[in-house]
């Protein structure tokens, strides 16, 4: 298993257990999926706990000037930038 296909399947599980969202619909995200805007489950509320979340199951740090809404406008933008903090491709 590579870095990236590592990161994200990390990243599928954390936004099903945060979001509670069924295995097949998460499965189903691609690059263009729109997440912050386009999910009901991911509400203001909901996006602290999905940034802690990933934070700690990937062991990351976040910093504040890193958090914009092009961090969660796809799930393609989110993995691509997770897998950078994380040095890999």
């Amino acid at each position: 298993m590579t870095e990236t296909t590592s990161i994200d399947a990390i990243l599928r599980g954390v936004l099903r257990d945060v979001l509670g969202l069924d295995d097949a619909r998460v499965a189903a995200f691609d690059a263009d999926t729109g997440l912050f805007g386009h999910l009901p489950e991911l509400d203001s509320m909901a996006v602290v706990s999905l940034l802690t979340e990933i934070e700690d199951r990937l062991d990351i740090v976040l910093e504040d000037d890193e958090i914009d809404g092009d961090l969660l406008e796809t799930y393609g933008s989110l993995l691509a930038f997770v897998t950078a903090k994380r040095g890999g491709a």
